[in-house]
C-alpha cells in the first residue's frame, strides 16, 4: 500500500508511520516544519509540507497514494480549558476534514480512515452504549460528530471507502495527558472527583496504531468503536496508577470544588462514563488490543517511564 497520514508526528502519527513501514508499505507524512519532516525520515517514512486545509496542496503531496488517513488533532493540555482553546481541534475536524476528503477524491484513494471519539455518543445517564446509540456529544466532541459526517458523505459522492474509528481515550507513555497525569500522581495533585465511578473506555496508543493499520488493510465503509476489553471505574484506574508508580494513593473531592478549581471540562472528563465495546470492530476486522486492560497498559508506561529516566 500506498499511505498518506495527516497528523504524521503526533503521538498517534508516529507510531503508524513505523507500523505501516514495517509493513513494508510506502508512507507520505504530512509535516509543518523542517523538524516534523526529519522525524518522519527517522521513522522510515517520505515528509510533506503542506497546509492540512489546502485540498490541492494535499493532494500534490499525497499523489500516488491509495489510503488517506486523518490522524491530526490539537487537544488542549492545558490544566483549565476554555471553550476557545478547542478552536483549532475543531478546524482541524472540520476543514481538514473536508481538505482531505477531497484530497482522497482527487487522488482517486480506495480508502479513507477518519479518527473519531467515543463522546460523540456517551449518553449523560452513564449507560452502556455501541455504534447504533443515537448521538450525544457534549461541546468539545460536536466537531468530531460533523467530521465523521464529512467523511462518510464525501466516501458515498467519491466511490472510496470510509472508515470511521471512534476511539477511546488515548493513553501511552509519550502521551502529554499521561505524562500529566503521571506527574499529578506523583505530586498528589490528581484527586478522583466524586465517587470515583464513571467508568471510562480506555486505548492505548499502541493499540490504537493496530487499529487504524487494521482498517486501512481492510478498506471497509463502516463506523467501529476502538476500546480495551473492560471500562474501567475512574477510581480504580487512578489508584492503581499511583500504587504503580509508589505515589500517595488520590484523595477524594466533591465535584463542586473540582469545577471551581479546574473547570467544567476536567470534571466532565473525570465523572462522564464512556461504556462501550469493541466487540464490533473484532467481528468485522478481526481486532484485538495487546493491552486488553488498563493494568497491563499502565504497567508497560510505567515500565517505559523507569527505563528511560536519567
Amino acid at each position: 500500500m500506498q499511505v498518506f497520514i495527516a497528523g504524521a508526528t503526533g503521538v498517534l502519527g508516529r507510531r503508524l508511520v513505523r507500523r505501516f513501514r514495517a509493513r513494508g508499505d510506502r508512507v507520505v507524512g504530512l509535516v509543518r516544519s523542517p523538524e516534523g519532516a526529519q522525524k518522519v525520515r527517522e521513522l522510515g517514512g517520505e515528509p510533506r509540507q503542506a497546509s492540512l486545509f489546502d485540498a490541492e496542496a494535499l493532494a500534490r503531496a499525497a499523489d500516488g497514494c491509495d489510503v488517506v488517513i486523518h490522524a491530526a488533532s490539537a487537544i488542549p493540555v492545558r490544566t483549565r480549558v476554555r471553550p476557545k482553546d478547542w478552536a483549532m481541534n475543531d478546524r482541524i475536524r472540520r476543514e481538514g476534514t473536508r481538505a482531505l476528503t477531497a484530497c482522497a477524491a482527487r487522488i482517486g484513494a480506495r480508502c479513507y480512515v477518519q479518527q473519531s471519539v467515543i463522546w460523540v455518543i456517551s449518553p449523560p445517564n452513564d449507560r452502556f452504549f455501541d455504534e447504533e446509540t443515537s448521538p450525544c456529544p457534549d461541546l468539545p466532541s460536536r466537531s468530531a460528530l460533523d467530521g465523521e459526517l464529512i467523511a462518510r458523505e464525501a466516501g458515498e459522492a467519491h466511490g472510496f471507502a470510509t472508515a470511521v474509528l471512534r476511539c477511546g481515550w488515548f493513553y501511552g507513555a509519550d502521551a502529554a495527558h499521561t505524562r500529566q497525569i503521571g506527574e499529578g500522581l506523583r505530586r498528589r495533585r490528581i484527586p478522583v472527583i466524586g465517587d470515583g465511578r464513571a467508568r471510562w473506555g480506555l486505548l492505548h496508543l499502541d493499540d490504537a496504531a493496530d487499529a487504524f493499520v487494521t482498517a486501512a488493510v481492510a478498506a471497509r465503509s463502516g463506523c467501529w468503536h476502538v476500546v480495551d476489553d473492560e471500562p474501567a471505574q475512574v477510581q480504580e484506574v487512578l489508584t492503581y496508577w499511583a500504587d504503580r508508580l509508589d505515589a500517595p494513593r488520590p484523595f477524594h473531592v466533591p465535584v463542586w470544588l473540582a469545577r471551581l478549581v479546574a473547570g467544567s471540562y476536567a470534571v466532565s472528563f473525570f465523572t462522564r462514563s464512556t461504556c462501550t465495546s469493541n466487540v464490533r470492530f473484532y467481528r468485522d476486522l478481526g481486532w484485538r488490543p495487546r493491552y486488553p486492560t488498563f493494568q497491563e497498559g499502565i504497567d508497560q508506561i510505567v515500565a517505559t517511564w523507569a527505563s528511560t529516566a536519567p
